[in-house]
């Protein structure tokens, strides 16, 4: 890209196919012979694990794009049939959910190291911008796929950030309507949210070759922040850099495969597992954690107009870097006074991303506006500031110069900046998840679950006699509307032979039709029947429970969330099964008790110390021998609680005990290719140090 390549090719065919197409001396100047300084650390393998993130969803966008119906009707339930139906379709899912947070894991310690080492500077200006355009179009990119699923933040989510171009002055109304494609949040938005989200990774595609085109031009930064000055500062890209990016890639994988096969849904919001409600509103809507720190600026002016201002500037102010920073010094490495704001300022981002997750509210909004006065005094008074104020330390005549430095000295810092990483994003995580905590009530005592753990299984017998309970006693009210007869023969299931399922379908009569004389009928369930509703709609359920709607059982276990706080969000991160739901339905199966004295209960409600709220409409379901067991099992409600909080895990999540089980063997997989990886590139690199 950076030139005429000197690839000569020996075989006849390649020096004719070469004459017309020089695609093979491209490749070889771009990603073999390309000259890379020898001094770069691991940090720079990000840009190749961008590069490899990219790929990833674009390739599982395309086969989830095969599946899914963009219809409001529609399209909930179609991602569940992803994750149910599909052959490793719940893989799909996963890698493309979680490739996401993965993908701004990633660009932010990209950018990060990009502002440590003075990237952006000249003659760097272009491709830094390019950089900032990426980012633009990721988090456009991940605010329409966050939409697609059709949940309950998803549609909120939605509905607050189109709504924010209302406050441009003359045009925002018609900006609203454009986005939208009528006057509120509807089936026009869905379908172009989703031809934009399956456009723009193309779009991003595109500039990330130009971002690379301009790399190849003007060469790699470094950590010595020195230009290459003759060959010994210098290696080809293949084998050392590739090998180095290799390994690099393989240990990300490992860290995405954790999320992917053991916490899959750790870093999203469980109201994305409650079909979209315009009637109702979330307690709290909070976009992804990835979003939150401009989200904290937005919330942090008073003026909408103003939050929007701040909170798009806020990235803009990026692409100015270039400018603001004119020192000569290019990497923080040498300026000390420069390197202590750089980690302040990684604190600031860090407290605004974990104020992005609370209330605003309080203290929350004089912090949050203490924190964006910094966030911006970083850019516009610090900068400029020091690049006039500091005395930097000497740097090295060359590359060459800076890796005899450091040979056979200790490595740097590496193991505590991680550190610091893991716990900040814990922070933020933990900030996000404080947000989707369920309100009201004492915390859901945490149970021992047996399929919680990275080794977890379901315990048939439970799964069983939870399938008891819930056809004797929550089916009268609730649906499964998600679970068909014969998922109760399929592997990882309660245990059910196919003859067993059909059996229990053939006693359930399901309406059909219309036949031939254009008459709806009843006839026995077969195994590709769904569990039926007890009610024929929503009103009729309404009617029969004192006006409540009881939610659909299926899901419940992943949309119910509550706060752990720290740092117990920590363990479950490593040991706990990542929804907290079946702890909250065991929990509110018997927290029925007697109002309080100066509780004032509603007429037509139950006092549940669990329940937000603690007024319920349903009444206490289930009391001791009210379901015969025939194993032996002592038939109270706390058995019953825990066993049919397990069946409606599993209904949440059929092929639970395939994901940890192929977990497994990938994780066991990435860890020997991890060890290869790293001693072959020890090997490469021996004689380039």
């Amino acid at each position: 890209m950076s030139g005429p390549s000197s690839y000569q090719p020996s075989h006849p065919a390649l020096q004719w196919f070469e004459k017309r197409l020089p695609l093979i001396g491209l490749i070889h100047s771009s990603f073999i012979a390309y000259p890379t300084p020898r001094n770069l650390n691991y940090w720079w393998t990000f840009g190749g694990i961008l590069s490899f993130m990219l790929g990833v969803q674009i390739v599982t966008g395309v086969i989830l794009a095969m599946h899914y119906t963009p219809h409001v009707d529609l399209a909930f339930n179609s991602v569940e049939s992803i994750v149910r139906d599909v052959n490793y379709g719940w893989l799909l899912r996963y890698l493309h959910s979680n490739g996401a947070s993965m993908f701004f894991i990633a660009v932010y310690i990209h950018m990060l190291r990009g502002l440590y080492y003075g990237s952006y500077k000249a003659p760097r200006e272009v491709l830094w911008i390019l950089g900032v355009i990426i980012y633009l179009l990721m988090m456009a990119t991940g605010f329409m796929g966050y939409v697609l699923p059709w949940g309950q933040m998803s549609f909120w989510g939605a509905t607050v950030i189109t709504n924010l171009f209302s406050a441009i002055p003359y045009v925002g109304e018609s900006i609203v309507t454009l986005l939208w494609g009528g006057y509120a949040v509807g089936n026009p938005t869905l379908n172009r949210f989703f031809s934009l989200h399956y456009l723009l990774p193309f779009v991003i595609a595109g500039v990330v070759v130009l971002h690379v085109w301009a790399l190849h031009v003007v060469g790699q930064n470094n950590p010595a922040g020195v230009e290459v000055k003759t060959e010994k500062d210098v290696v080809p890209f293949t084998p050392y850099a590739t090998i180095k990016d290799g390994f690099g890639i393989v240990c990300f994988m490992i860290f995405y495969a954790w999320f992917v096969f053991y916490i899959p849904n750790y870093l999203g919001d469980p109201d994305n597992y409650i079909p979209a409600n315009p009637g109702v509103t979330p307690a709290h809507i909070v976009p992804e954690w990835y979003y939150l720190p401009f989200y904290a600026i937005l919330r942090s002016i008073p003026s909408k107009l103003g939050g929007v201002i701040a909170m798009f500037s806020a990235i803009i102010v990026l692409a100015f870097l270039p400018w603001l920073d004119s020192a000569k010094t290019r990497s923080s490495k040498y300026r000390p006074l420069a390197k202590q704001f750089f980690w302040i300022f990684v604190v600031v981002c860090v407290l605004l991303g974990w104020l992005g997750g609370k209330p605003a509210e309080g203290i929350y909004i004089t912090a949050g506006r203490i924190l964006t006065f910094c966030y911006f005094a970083y850019f516009l008074i610090v900068l400029p500031i020091l690049s006039r104020i500091e005395t930097p330390r000497a740097v090295p005549n060359s590359i060459a110069d800076d890796v005899l430095a450091k040979y056979g000295k200790k490595a740097g810092p590496m193991a505590p900046v991680i550190l610091a990483l893991v716990l900040a994003g814990g922070l933020v995580m933990g900030g996000s998840q404080n947000a989707k905590a369920a309100e009201g009530g004492p915390t859901p005592p945490s149970l021992s679950w047996s399929f919680a753990g990275p080794f977890g299984k379901f315990d048939r017998g439970a799964l069983q006699r939870g399938y008891k309970v819930y056809k004797e006693v929550c089916a009268t009210c609730h649906s499964m509307n998600l679970v068909h007869f014969r998922n109760l023969a399929d592997p990882g299931g309660p245990g059910f032979s196919a003859a067993q399922a059909l059996a229990v379908a053939s006693d359930i009569q399901v309406k059909d039709g219309p036949n031939d004389a254009g008459d709806m009928f009843d006839r026995p369930g077969r195994l590709a029947d769904k569990f039926p509703a007890p009610f024929p709609n929503e009103n009729a359920a309404r009617a029969a429970n004192g006006g409540a709607y009881p939610p659909d059982l299926s899901l419940l276990a992943k949309a119910r969330n509550y706060d752990r706080g720290f740092p117990q969000f920590i363990f479950d991160f490593f040991t706990q099964f990542q929804e907290k739901g079946p702890n909250y339905i065991d929990a509110l199966l018997q927290g029925y008790e007697d109002a309080p004295k100066d509780f004032q209960l509603p007429q037509g409600a139950y006092y549940n110390k669990y329940f937000p709220g603690h007024a319920i409409k349903m009444p206490k379901p289930i009391s001791d021998d009210q379901v015969t067991y025939d194993d032996g099992t002592p038939q109270k409600v706390e058995n019953y609680a825990k066993d049919v909080a397990t069946f409606m895990m599993w209904t949440a999540e059929p092929h639970l005990e395939a994901r940890k089980k192929l977990g497994l063997q990938v994780m066991i997989f990435l860890i020997i290719f991890a060890f290869l990886m790293y001693f072959t590139k020890k090997k490469v690199w021996a004689d380039a140090h």
